[in-house]
């Protein structure tokens, strides 16, 4: 029973985990660009989303939707006023620039809500299954996660602007002389990118506490994730997330809870020399 809990509680974790990723990993496959300010927009959407439920009272999965729009507009306005003029260039000038970006974004965190750890506090009480415990706060997180994941991969499978995404990704000249606007499909998907971290960050301050100090972990989880599943797909996401929360609760259970995230990254590193595409990704896109 204690391996059926220790499973229960990395699919809840997985689940998270891949909605922390795919935004990351759109970015940057679609992009080139290495989003550093992701675990930011991250941290940014769960503040957003605790003040709403403690000073106005808003339930943190309701908050979710404003605060996902709000993450949305101003991913939309950083890459089409800022890194879209320098998309073009080589990889490390826009690191460079979404780094110092984040820079500006933790100071004005920092500033304005310190980095005292705060957290949404839900007693939804809890799921029993057969001695497996589930914390009902932690299945509705993990539903909301895995809906918005599926959302996504709907979206950018069946929509005209999932459609142009997915051109730009595969051939961004060919989809320039077909008519499709790079420069905004790429705005569009660093805001879908920011949306889906502020989303993830609004369902984090229900399982987490939120503080500035782990924007760092939450990049490096959204790293290990796109390297495990495979970049630039929502399916890569999804399963590179599932396997982390996998991994992490049971290198957790046999090794402690100090050896969870060194786990990761001991496996991101193992996967980059014998299989650099992931474990669902295709070739051209490492």
């Amino acid at each position: 029973m204690e391996y059926a809990q220790v499973i229960a509680n990395g699919l809840m974790l997985g689940a998270i985990y891949a909605c922390i990723a795919v935004g990351f990993s759109l970015v940057w496959g679609v992009l080139n660009v290495i989003n550093m300010m992701h675990g930011s927009f991250i941290i940014l959407g769960g503040y957003l989303t605790f003040f709403a439920w403690l000073h106005l009272k808003i339930n943190p999965f309701v908050a979710l939707v404003p605060v996902a729009a709000v993450l949305f507009a101003l991913g939309y306005l950083i890459q089409y006023t800022l890194i879209n003029r320098v998309v073009s260039r080589p990889v490390l000038t826009t690191l460079t620039l979404t780094f110092g970006l984040d820079m500006i974004l933790y100071n004005f965190m920092n500033l304005g809500f310190t980095a005292t750890p705060r957290r949404v506090l839900l007693d939804l009480g809890r799921l029993d299954l057969g001695g497996v415990i589930l914390p009902l706060d932690r299945v509705v997180a993990m539903f909301l996660a895995l809906a918005l994941t599926g959302i996504l991969f709907v979206v950018m499978r069946t929509s005209r602007t999932g459609r142009a995404i997915v051109a730009v990704r595969m051939d961004r000249d060919a989809a320039a002389l077909m008519g499709i606007r790079v420069n905004r499909v790429y705005a569009i998907t660093f805001g879908i990118g920011a949306l889906m971290a502020g989303a993830c960050g609004a369902l984090v301050s229900v399982v987490f506490p939120i503080t500035t100090s782990v924007t760092g972990l939450f990049l490096g989880k959204a790293f290990v994730i796109c390297v495990i599943g495979g970049l630039g797909s929502v399916p890569g996401a999804l399963v590179g997330g599932i396997a982390l929360g996998l991994i992490e609760s049971l290198a957790g259970y046999f090794f402690g809870p100090q050896s969870a995230i060194l786990a990761g990254f001991l496996i991101m590193l193992i996967l980059l020399v014998v299989r650099p595409t992931g474990l669902i990704g295709k070739k051209g896109y490492e």
